[in-house]
């Protein structure tokens, strides 16, 4: 089963590509991408399912349709109302499927089921929930002998424990991936494994080794077509290079990143792109540029309909300003990112502006 990528920000996660393909086909009529990792713009945080439990209970469907018929129409809704950002309709969806699915044991379905799981509540933030369904994914490609799956899962798990933080132990099974992919000669699967691992090698400040990684990737993922994929690791490595202070290939990446992001409707793309050409643009002074870049940040922002990229615009903003001595309108900027952190009742983001906006010069 193929696969993409799917953290964003500055992580990036990998999501089953049917399910990537299948949104960036929702955009071109008006709708997603999504990593992540999309991760993503405004998560919401559910009550957490014990799925264990969940998957023994009695059967409550109608006994006038087949039971396999009723949990494939469950998984196809679930797709459905996930690639339509409703990732808590995909849940109980997909676990009433995984019920069947239990009861007459079908286990590649089953497998197939807790990868739609692992997409629905990495778009919830339920990290927790991610890392059960995906290491019960493991398990079922583990003993089918399923290495395919068992390449891409691998990479799923790593992602989701870079994004609690646990950095070390997302570049063992990202590794293991790799191993696995080398041994089938798994161009697709080299790609992923070599990007995640760049991404991983950054976060332990290896970043000689990341970009070597990360340029190594796109070989394979140029290799296979995947542009979601090129533009997931060109964004890596545009990362690593903005970290050793390499402004112009900085620029190059994000820049190439920010172009196919566009084309294919990747949004949360395009916004990592565009934040690190913000910051790469600033560092050597063409502020009027980083400006320009904002404004398109914010017609992104604004076209998702997403508070949570607002706020971000206002704050990198009130940055840039305060950066060329503009303290006005730092001060403008930081004073609408206020209004917006008392909107989304965000405590902490509030206290911060509020000490920030104080701590400008009067001048």
């Amino acid at each position: 089963m193929k696969q993409g990528n799917f953290l964003s920000g500055h992580s990036i996660l990998n999501l089953n590509s049917t399910l990537a393909k299948q949104k960036v086909k929702t955009l071109k009529n008006g709708s997603f991408y999504v990593l992540i990792f999309v991760f993503l713009l405004s998560p919401t945080v559910v009550n957490a399912i014990d799925i264990t439990k969940q998957i023994h209970r009695p059967l409550h469907n109608s006994a006038e349709v087949p039971l396999r018929e009723e949990a494939d129409r469950l998984v196809r809704l679930g797709r459905q109302q996930y690639a339509s950002g409703y990732a808590e309709k995909t849940i109980k969806s997909g676990l009433q499927a995984l019920e069947i699915y239990h009861s007459i044991r079908d286990i590649k379905a089953q497998g197939e089921t807790y990868d739609l799981l692992a997409s629905a509540y990495i778009q919830l933030g339920n990290i927790q929930e991610a890392e059960d369904v995906l290491r019960r994914r493991i398990g079922i490609a583990r003993d089918n002998k399923d290495f395919q799956n068992q390449i891409f899962a691998l990479n799923n798990l790593g992602t989701v424990l870079l994004q609690k933080g646990e950095t070390k132990a997302a570049g063992q099974v990202i590794n293991d991936a790799l191993v696995i992919a080398r041994n089938l000669r798994n161009i697709e699967g080299q790609g992923l494994s070599l990007s995640n691992l760049s991404l991983v090698t950054a976060r332990l400040g290896d970043y000689n080794q990341a970009i070597k990684l990360a340029e190594t990737a796109l070989i394979f993922r140029r290799q296979t077509g995947d542009v979601i994929g090129e533009v997931n690791t060109l964004n890596n490595l545009g990362e690593a290079y903005l970290m050793v202070g390499d402004y112009q290939n900085t620029i190059g990446n994000y820049g190439a990143a920010m172009r196919l992001a566009k084309i294919n409707f990747d949004r949360p793309n395009q916004l990592r792109a565009i934040d690190g050409l913000v910051t790469a643009h600033a560092a050597v002074g063409r502020y009027e540029r980083a400006l320009e870049l904002l404004e398109q940040r914010l017609t992104i922002a604004k076209f998702l309909n997403s508070p949570t990229e607002e706020f971000k615009y206002f704050i990198s903003s009130g940055e840039l300003y305060e950066k060329i001595g503009n303290y006005g309108k730092a001060r403008n900027f930081y004073q609408q990112a206020l209004s917006l952190a008392q909107k989304l009742d965000d405590i902490k983001q509030e206290a911060k502006l509020l000490y920030r906006i104080n701590e400008l010069p009067r001048r």
